[in-house]
């Protein structure tokens, strides 16, 4: 069931047959999510924390006016409030943006964990540093990078996330985002999306049918992007 977090984990260093030991020990009791449903309400303060399994969720903040702002996207592998073993109550929602499987770790867990098993306590520590990593790069692209260089920097992101925990086929993955939620995510109009992935899509470099994303030119699309993956932190070294 968690195949995709050890993944993630193995990415970046080596993990012992102990800690993949406790590590399905503790993660348990999977539940399913509808697109649109909450998986964590914004204010609460749950006793655990949440590992995607499948599909795709997206954290957000919603203003007084009923817009959304999407600040994340979450893949399987991802805990996504892992930070809620201390922040106790969450400023932010997490919605499905597809159908999706997660599972839950408990705190109280966490906590034995990060007594008793500092290794792995680093490596989820880890994964909290990257996501602010990535976070950085979403904000620079919605303040600096042309919105044509924002979709195909954050098409060559979810790639490589992807391919991280082996979600894709060749260059080719799943990305059940609707238009309108791809506005969300860049925090533009519909039309202004609407236009970019048209520009794009001249340019030859990706297509996008069916909720499925294929890479024609990844070359020509990380040129367009200018992206540069150091902050994924994809290199097995002792943490």
């Amino acid at each position: 069931m968690i195949e995709a977090l050890l993944l993630n984990l193995r990415s970046r260093d080596v993990l012992s047959a102990a800690e993949c030991t406790r590590l399905r020990e503790m993660i348990v009791n999977g539940r399913t999510f509808v697109p649109g449903e909450d998986i964590v309400v914004e204010g609460s303060r749950p006793s655990y924390s949440t590992l995607m399994i499948e599909g795709l969720s997206a954290r957000y903040k919603s203003l007084s006016d009923g817009s959304r702002q999407i600040t994340a996207l979450q893949v399987p592998g991802d805990f996504v409030d892992l930070h809620a073993f201390l922040l106790k109550k969450l400023d932010h929602g997490i919605v499905a943006l597809s159908p999706c499987r997660v599972a839950f770790a408990d705190h109280a867990d966490l906590r034995n964990i990060s007594e008793t098993m500092t290794h792995l306590a680093r490596l989820l520590w880890l994964t909290t540093i990257i996501d602010a990593a990535i976070n950085r790069e979403w904000i620079s692209s919605m303040g600096r990078r042309s919105k044509r260089a924002h979709i195909a920097h954050l098409i060559c992101e979810l790639y490589l996330r992807l391919r991280t925990v082996e979600q894709v086929d060749d260059w080719s993955f799943r990305l059940p985002l609707t238009q309108a939620e791809l506005a969300d995510v860049m925090g533009i109009s519909l039309v202004h999306v609407n236009k970019t992935l048209q520009t794009l899509r001249r340019e030859n470099v990706f297509t996008w049918e069916n909720r499925t994303l294929r890479i024609i030119d990844w070359n020509r699309l990380q040129e367009i992007a200018e992206f540069d993956d150091s902050y994924l932190s994809l290199r097995v070294e002792p943490r």
